[in-house]
């Protein structure tokens, strides 16, 4: 492409981000009014879906018209999980309407559930209004510091689509096309003008191949400016393929060719719009693959996951990226947009859906009533039909931006390890990684506890990539035992000292191809701290650190059992 080609691109994707920055001005005023008056603005969420959708089977079944208050409402509808609500999705899978809602499920969206099958979650013009009221402040928050953001191009990550999405015999289609999808309309069309990388590199088979044409994509825009995606490690992954492809790279940059395009579908092709870019060819040349900050000098924001097991990653891409701003995201899940990024802080999206919270004792409470340095559980009510629906996300109240909660995401309420009942959650297991890394020279990649079995009995063995000492397994157990029903455990025998496995290479990208294998979709698969299934020594690339088994010792493969 000649220069005046790049600049033509340049001015488009200035024009495209601001029409989309101006159109979420709307959303971002009406956000920055409700957190002063959190309580009012749900109840009117509330009463909108009760009048909306009283005339619905659900409706009609929960005598929506009878309810005048939240009391009634809680009286009304009993706290519901997927289980209660999959039988009148199926009815919506059928064909069948005004189930949930009185407006057109459009889609049913699959996510991975708590026991690993997958959930089919509606979707609607309404929820998908919902998220907008969520996304909108988020963008023009993150826009207002780095207005340079709005005159290049921006990588929202593609989820690959290794394995064909199966229909469920479904009437209503499943899945998206593509992730942008859930904009919507001219959002969607704004946003996909201005991707570096096209959504139909999804549809590439290969994992290596996905990964080449995606960094052939991004570094062919000197222009950078925004890279979003879900866990960091999926970023530095991408990197870590830089250094073998380098050079292949640079040629097709320079011609403006792939080497994979016999083995590309033809929208995928059509979508690349490859053409020779001999200028930022010998730019690249001049640079080092193993600092990325100098190969899009205009980056300024990355986002993805801060909370939880992800921190451990995020030192890792800071250290790549030394002077680019790394935002956490908030917790965004398939069913609800529940925190946004916003005034550095993660408020509650309380313009998006009613939401309820559960604290430890089981008393629900409403936005309004919570207390800071409090653990809760999220419930939502959306109007994608889900109603008092418990997430089984657990949260930590921060502080208030005005009088809204503003939250830390734990992990998963439902996610415990208990083979002889000693009763390991996921939030705790995470507070202790924290704690047994905290003096790390240098910030693991990767750390999760899990079962193990061996020879002699059973045990945790906890998964790390990173420098660690073998002596830390005493700290480890040290540090478990804080929860007594382990610690009866181990007085009992049941369980043995934990264990230490270090994993060479890749160990996020080894935990989702696990999780993929059971039918997670990528975008699912948030990080963990804790995983309730054995084996994961057949997974990872690495070898056991102390213990009985010496100072380098790996199980033979097959060795492990399914169970505990």
């Amino acid at each position: 492409m000649d220069l005046s080609g790049v600049a033509f691109n340049k001015v488009k994707a200035g024009i495209a981000n601001s029409l989309w920055l101006a159109s979420n001005v709307p959303a971002w005023q009406r956000f920055r009014r409700a957190l002063r008056n959190p309580g009012e603005v749900q109840l009117q969420l509330l009463r909108q879906y009760l009048a909306k959708n009283a005339d619905t089977a659900w409706g009609k079944a929960h005598y929506f018209r009878e309810i005048r208050n939240y009391g009634e409402f809680t009286r009304r509808i009993p706290l519901r999980s997927y289980d209660d609500l999959e039988p009148w999705i199926a009815r919506i899978k059928r064909g069948e309407k005004r189930v949930l809602t009185a407006d057109r499920v459009t889609h049913l969206i699959p996510t991975s559930g708590s026991s690993g099958a997958r959930k089919l979650i509606p979707f609607t013009a309404d929820l998908q209004r919902e998220f907008n009221a969520g996304i909108g402040p988020w963008i023009v928050d993150l826009y207002r510091p780095y207005p340079s953001l709005t005159a290049g191009t921006a990588y929202w990550s593609v989820s690959p689509a290794l394995e064909a999405v199966e229909s469920d015999s479904s009437v209503i289609p499943v899945g998206f096309d593509a992730d942008s999808t859930y904009l919507g309309g001219a959002r969607k069309f704004l946003v996909d003008s201005v991707m570096a990388v096209p959504s139909e590199v999804r549809f590439v088979p290969d994992l290596d191949q996905f990964r080449y044409v995606t960094l052939l994509c991004l570094l062919r825009q000197s222009d950078l400016r925004l890279i979003s995606v879900w866990h960091p490690s999926f970023l530095s992954l991408l990197l870590d393929a830089l250094p073998a492809h380098w050079k292949n790279l640079l040629d097709d940059i320079r011609l403006g060719r792939c080497r994979y395009s016999a083995a590309l579908a033809p929208q995928v092709l059509h979508a690349l719009k490859l053409s020779p870019r001999p200028a930022r060819a010998r730019y690249l040349a001049s640079s080092d693959p193993l600092r990325p900050e100098s190969l899009w000098p205009q980056l300024k924001v990355i986002s993805c996951w801060g909370d939880a097991n992800a921190e451990l990653a995020i030192a890792d891409l800071q250290r790549r990226f030394p002077t680019v701003f790394i935002q956490p995201k908030g917790l965004l899940a398939t069913e609800a947009f529940v925190t946004i990024p916003f005034s550095n802080s993660l408020p509650l999206a309380v313009c998006s859906h009613f939401f309820e919270f559960i604290d430890e004792q089981g008393a629900v409470h409403l936005a309004g009533e919570l207390r800071e340095n409090e653990i809760y559980e999220v419930v939502v009510t959306t109007a994608g039909g889900l109603c008092r629906y418990r997430l089984q996300d657990q949260v930590l109240v921060t502080g208030f931006v005005e009088k809204t909660p503003a939250f830390r995401f734990l992990g998963r309420k439902g996610k415990v390890s208990d083979r002889f009942g000693e009763k390991l959650s996921e939030p705790f297991v995470a507070a202790v990684l924290k704690e047994l890394t905290a003096d790390f020279q240098k910030q693991a990649r990767f750390a999760m506890l899990a079962p193990d079995e061996h020879s002699s009995g059973c045990c945790y063995t906890l998964y790390i990539e990173g420098d660690i000492r073998a002596d830390l397994a005493t700290l480890l157990d040290t540090l478990l035992r804080q929860n007594p029903h382990y610690d009866w455990c181990r007085k009992l025998g049941q369980l043995g000292t934990p264990r230490l496995f270090r994993v060479k290479t890749q160990a996020y990208e080894a935990y989702v191809a696990r999780e993929m294998s059971s039918g997670k979709r990528l975008g699912d698969i948030k990080p963990s701290s804790l995983s309730l299934q054995p084996g994961w020594t057949n997974y990872f690339n690495g070898t056991y650190l102390g213990s009985q088994y010496g100072a380098d010792y790996r199980l033979p493969l097959g060795l492990e059992s399914s169970q505990c």
